[in-house]
């Protein structure tokens, strides 16, 4: 599968944004897709994912207030829904995706696969 992040740009503090993750290829339904961020020299950060066939949600606790994360299977799309952005959220977003993800795996960056190119969040103060 290929994955194409889309959605970034400049914002104001308290605007919001939605990233789109447009993926290409078959079984779509059977990838379990996250987002993650890399702030300036700050380290991948797991934000939300959401799971293959159950769609079970997963949030890290610095977005889980503020961040959704939603899928349209039938679009082969995977949607993160940002609220209240603050100077601190400015990082290239990147989503993921895994084949048939368990549980246990959908918030470790190690154990996805297929990347998206990433699209830069600025939020300005």
């Amino acid at each position: 599968v290929q994955l194409q992040a889309s959605g970034g740009g400049l914002v104001q503090a308290g605007a919001s944004r939605r990233l789109s993750c447009l993926a290409s290829g078959r079984a779509f339904n059977s990838y379990s897709v996250a987002w993650f961020r890399q702030g300036p020299e700050k380290e991948r950060e797991f934000l939300a994912a959401v799971r293959y066939g159950t769609s079970r949600l997963y949030y890290s606790d610095s977005v889980k207030d503020r961040f959704i994360i939603f899928r349209d299977n039938a679009k082969s799309t995977v949607y993160l829904q940002m609220d209240s952005l603050q100077p601190e959220d400015t990082a290239v977003y990147y989503c993921a995706a895994a084949s048939c993800l368990n549980d246990d795996y959908n918030t470790t960056d190690r154990y996805y696969n297929f990347w998206g190119q990433g699209t830069q969040v600025t939020v300005s103060s």
